[in-house]
């Protein structure tokens, strides 16, 4: 399969910038843009907004964000955020007291301070994974688990330094021991591949302005069908049965809306952030997961061996995410780097003790030399 062509065009970056930060922020293509102006103009003439478009907004989002994950429509979940999405998990997973939850070192917060809340709640404990050197945590992780496990709460690859871990496995050995299997796949889904029905999490989540190429403030929550009877974390009212008729909404009822949409957020309907999510979801599917993680694979591939003429480490693709690479440097990565670099308009991040260096398909060889050139300088 060919590389997929540098589609850069798509987005105003100038040509001057060579942005290499998709896991801090993904920038808006002109497509997300244009959507997003066009609901906006909508909401300025609510009169032709009717009751008929607060439901299709969201399905068609929905029906993307399945697509892209390839499950069912009815498994997603309109969510505002990681942390919310994963207060719906936490809210409707069991725990006794002494049992434990997993979690890896250094997880994102929003993916840690839920379940420490979680565990001294219920009179549990968190359970940090430390990472063997220069490793993925997929071992570490399948260790940790264990009859006295009630929970594991994991990303696909450390947001830090891309390091993956082994879903199929841990779903596998959660499934043998009965603990539920929670994933913050902010950092990988839509530039790496899972297998939902190999993995077969209870809930998963992904914000959508990173890897899903949309606004910050919306994301997709997938739910296992065995916990659409859960309980949802508010109680409004468009996730409940017959709320397409706006005349009977206080003709009040305990049912809901079929599947995981009894965990929509509140005011759902929000079209700028809706269709420009669906724009990004859409940009993702021209291409298809796997061709977009090849190509990135290869991008970052070429950073690599180009910096490891210069001197520095890195992790070899498998141990990382194709899409992820955490530049080492033999005395530690120097103070400022960031902004020298950003001085020289080359955007990417510091994580722990490595540069994070993460292109999308807006980057070509040109920005991987200029990112090359400043670090030799």
């Amino acid at each position: 399969m060919n590389a997929i062509a540098s589609q850069r065009d798509r987005f105003a970056i100038p040509r001057e910038v060579h942005y290499l930060n998709c896991a801090y922020m993904a920038p808006l293509s002109h497509d997300v843009v244009a959507a997003m102006e066009e609901a906006a103009r909508l909401k300025a003439s609510p009169w032709n907004f009717e009751p008929a478009d607060f439901f299709s907004v969201c399905e068609r989002f929905r029906e993307r964000a399945a697509r892209l994950a390839g499950v069912a429509a009815d498994t997603i979940a309109i969510v505002p955020s990681v942390s919310y999405a994963l207060a719906v998990a936490a809210k409707n997973l069991t725990m006794s007291a002494g049992q434990n939850i997993v979690t890896l070192a250094d997880q994102f917060p929003s993916n840690v301070y839920v379940w420490r809340e979680l565990a001294a709640r219920r009179g549990g404990n968190v359970v940090t994974v430390e990472r063997p050197s220069q490793t993925c945590w997929s071992d570490a992780v399948l260790d940790a688990i264990g009859p006295d496990t009630a929970i594991v709460a994991v990303p696909h690859c450390h947001w830090a330094d891309g390091r993956v871990v082994d879903l199929e496995a841990v779903g596998e050995k959660c499934r043998e021991v009965g603990t539920a299997l929670v994933l913050d796949l902010t950092q990988s889904l839509g530039a790496m591949p899972i297998d939902f029905s190999r993995v077969q999490p209870d809930f998963a989540v992904a914000a959508c302005y990173k890897w899903l190429m949309g606004p910050y403030g919306i994301g997709m929550l997938y739910v296992d069908p065995k916990h659409y009877n859960g309980e949802p974390l508010e109680y409004n009212w468009i996730n409940r049965g017959g709320s397409e008729d706006f005349a009977r909404l206080v003709d009040y009822r305990d049912d809901f809306q079929p599947g995981a949409r009894r965990f929509d957020m509140g005011e759902r309907s929000n079209p700028p952030l809706l269709m420009g999510a669906s724009a990004g979801l859409d940009f993702l599917l021209e291409f298809g997961v796997e061709h977009i993680a090849e190509t990135l694979g290869e991008h970052t591939q070429a950073i690599a061996d180009e910096a490891e003429n210069a001197g520095l480490t890195s992790a070899a693709i498998g141990t990382r995410a194709p899409h992820f690479l955490s530049l080492g440097f033999p005395e530690g990565v120097p103070d400022g780097l960031t902004e020298r670099l950003a001085a020289a308009n080359v955007h990417v991040s510091v994580r722990g003790s490595s540069l994070r260096v993460t292109p999308h398909l807006y980057n070509d060889e040109i920005d991987r030399a200029a990112l090359i050139a400043a670090i030799a300088s």
